[in-house]
């Protein structure tokens, strides 16, 4: 069975696809300091030169691949709003989110990936609290996302018992209380 001949554009995206789908894995397993350029040379089957020839450093890598999810802003009713936030933490729950849990794993020890999770989740706590009428909106969102992340944590990282396993409409479901307080 023949095949056309592929390009050399077609053979620098696909390498460039393997290369990023290799970093997104091996970040978020091995977060920042224990993920080497060899090591997604590996996972990719390519050369280590060409991953540096493509993505130029391994922070540039990193910050192509961990990128935090930023939703749309939300509106509506406070009880609108606190559905389109489990409704945001159901995503989360129900595929597992390999950019951000890259930079989750990292952000402790890379000041880049902590600042990438940090202004995602303060764009998405700011336009929460601007949609809440009441004084303690900021406080309230605060926490909210502090649940959202903790949970993410728990399930995918720390993957704890019960959690690690619990349908994505049963965390949302014991959470809708808290998040509608």
């Amino acid at each position: 069975m023949d095949s056309a001949p592929v390009s050399r554009a077609e053979q620098r995206r696909r390498t460039q696809d393997r290369v990023l789908a290799a970093a997104r894995r091996l970040f978020a397993e091995h977060g920042y300091d224990r993920t080497t350029i060899r090591a997604i040379a590996a996972e990719a089957k390519t050369d280590p030169g060409l991953v540096m020839r493509y993505f130029e450093s391994k922070e540039k890598l990193f910050a192509r691949i961990a990128v935090v999810d930023r939703h749309e802003p939300f509106g509506g009713t406070p009880e609108q709003l606190a559905e389109q936030l489990l409704a945001a933490l159901d995503a989360k729950t129900s595929a597992e989110p390999v950019a951000a849990l890259a930079a989750l794993r990292s952000m402790f020890t890379h000041p880049e990936a902590a600042k990438e999770v940090r202004e995602a989740m303060l764009a998405e706590q700011r336009h929460a609290a601007d949609a809440l009428p009441d004084d303690d909106a900021e406080l309230r969102t605060s926490l909210i996302g502090a649940l959202t992340l903790g949970t993410v944590i728990a399930r995918y990282l720390l993957r704890l018992d019960g959690l690690e396993d619990a349908p994505p409409e049963k965390i949302t479901a014991l959470l809708r209380d808290p998040f509608h307080s």
